[in-house]
This record gives structure tokens, sequence and C-alpha cells, in this order.
């Protein structure tokens, strides 16, 4: 059993490596290395994934589809789980086409390759930001998502369609992971929690938007590598044996948290209070957020659980041995 994570050396892809290799099982890791954020902190993880009984690391990019093509003809994989991708609502505004080559043809890529060498099942990245102006609470797998309010939403809606597609042609198993903000230790720099810590502990202000009227269901990174790993061994049903299938779950906490309390939650753990500038609203942001999660328990029998307070103090006391602060 040889298992693909694609985007290895990312802030999920890290954690779930890690998962993978502790089961015992042989994964095969890439990534492109980009600096859309700190390439120095994608080493860092990578150096820690390399000590690993099982890794192996190849840096390569999802968008050179000859590059990809070879590795999968190379290695049998029997799982892929996709989490390569162009993060962030905001960075989508200013440079669209990095989402068009990652996220678009770039999946397409990961697709085709998975049409060709036909692995047991596929796992996905997708995200909560699907919803978009969904006013109905909570998100429900069920629902339309047909109104995204960023390019990197409407990116990982097209995957989620396009997954569908290849999955009914061509017999294919995919899940696709609705993942609703993600935090903890290793965790991304442009990320709320990563940036608000930085600011707090250097003494500068921190930027709210929405004047702060705005709530998230906050994911602790062990609940979402614990759903990944039931769900890699629980690809979709088909009605037939040639058929395909694919699945959409949202993996979040169930419990949405204000974000003025979630700042609250911070300055306890660092025991410093923060110095608060209050924006408006920032273009592509969503106001709320809130899973159902009742597709995920009944498939795999399980549901996040760490809470918040819990999260945060695990984030800061990383934070503080990593930067040394």
């Amino acid at each position: 059993m040889t298992i693909l994570v694609t985007g290895a050396a990312g802030f999920i892809g890290y954690h779930t490596v890690q998962r993978l290799c502790r089961e015992g099982l042989e994964v095969v890791g890439i990534d492109n290395l980009n600096d859309y954020y700190s390439v120095e902190l994608k080493q860092a993880r990578l150096k820690e994934l390399e000590a690993l009984s099982g890794f192996h690391f190849q840096t390569l990019d999802i968008v050179d589809k000859p590059a990809l093509m070879a590795l999968f003809k190379e290695r049998s994989f029997t799982h892929v789980i996709h989490l390569a991708a162009q993060a962030g609502v905001r960075y989508s505004l200013d440079n669209p086409d990095v989402y068009a080559q990652s996220n678009l043809t770039g999946f397409l890529n990961v697709l085709e390759a998975c049409r060709h060498h036909r692995p047991e099942h596929l796992i996905y990245a997708s995200s909560s930001s699907v919803y978009g102006t969904n006013g109905k609470m909570p998100f429900c797998v069920e629902d339309a998502a047909d109104h995204p309010i960023s390019l990197y939403a409407a990116s990982k809606r097209a995957n989620e369609l396009m997954a569908h597609s290849y999955c009914h042609l061509y017999g294919m198993k995919a899940s696709g992971l609705r993942f609703f903000t993600v935090y903890g230790p290793w965790g991304r720099p442009d990320m709320a929690l990563f940036k608000f810590t930085e600011a707090i502990l250097n003494g500068r202000p921190i930027d709210i938007y929405n004047q702060g009227l705005m709530s998230r269901d906050f994911t602790y990174i062990d609940d979402i590598v614990e759903s990944i790993a039931r769900l890699r061994t629980r690809p979709p049903l088909a009605e037939g044996a040639a058929e395909g299938a694919n699945r959409i779950f949202n993996i979040g906490r169930g419990e949405p948290v204000a974000l003025l309390d979630f700042i609250d939650c911070l300055e306890s753990a660092l025991g410093v209070k923060a110095q608060r500038n209050f924006l408006p609203m920032q273009a592509g942001d969503m106001v709320k957020t809130w899973a159902d999660v009742s597709a995920l328990s009944s498939w795999v029998d399980y549901s996040p659980q760490v809470a918040v307070e819990t999260g945060v103090k695990e984030f800061v006391k990383w934070y503080r041995h990593f930067y040394q602060v």
C-alpha cells in the first residue's frame, strides 16, 4: 500500500503525512515549495517528515503534467490525498492566474493521473468557502453551493464538480472535504491565528475586519487529520461494481466561535492583551461559517472534538518553541 500526499510540505499535508507514517504506511509526498509564504517553514516541516520511516519526498508541481504522470507510472498508488492548492481568499483578489493554474489545471492533472492509474480512493481538499452567501445555518453538504464570493471559493467548488464528472465517467471513487478554518501547530502564516500571535508578541495592533462581527467554525488540525485517516479506508459506495462515486463531507467542529471570543482565547494563552484595530469588511470574506458534520459522523463514526481553548494553547506552545519567543 503506497499513498500519495500532494502538498506534503503544507500545513495539513505535514500533519497528514505524520499520521500515515505512524500507521506504518508507505507515503510519497510531493510539493512545489512555492514562496506564497515562508519557504523556511515548509523546509522545517519537511525536515521533520524526512526523519519518519516510510516517507519519500519529491519536489514536484502538480501543474507539470508529464512529471506527475511519470510519478504515477513509477509508483502504484493505492490512495491519493490531494492537499496541494493555492490557498487564501484575499490573495486570489490580486493573483487570479495562480489559482487557475494550481487549483484548476493542477487538479485536472491529478484527476487525469487517477483516471489512468486507478487508485482505490482519491481524497481531495475543498473548503467551507464554497458556501459563499448561503444564508442557511449550519452549512449542510446537501445545500446548494452556487454563490461563491471569491475566486478561491469558486476554484474549490469547480474541483468538486470536476471530481463528480470524472467519477461518473470513469468509475473512480473520490471524497471531497470541505475544511472549516483549520488551525494548530505548524499552521500557515497567512491565517488569522498566526498573524494575530505574531503581531501581539511584537507589540503591533491586530486588524479585525467587519468590526469584529464575524464567527468561524474553527477546527483543530488533529481533528482534520483524524477525519482524513478514517475516510481514507472508507471510499464512497457505488451502485455497481464498475461505477464511480463522489461524496462531499464537511470537516468542522460544528460550533461557530465569535472572532472576538477567539481573540480573547489567544490573549489568555499568550498572557498579553492585543491592541485591536477595527476595520470594515474585506471583499471575499464570509461573515459566518458553521458546519453540519452529520454526514462525516454517520460515515466514519467521528466528529471533531478539540475545543478552541485547547487548540489555541497548543498553537501558542508550538509558536513560542519554534520561534524561541
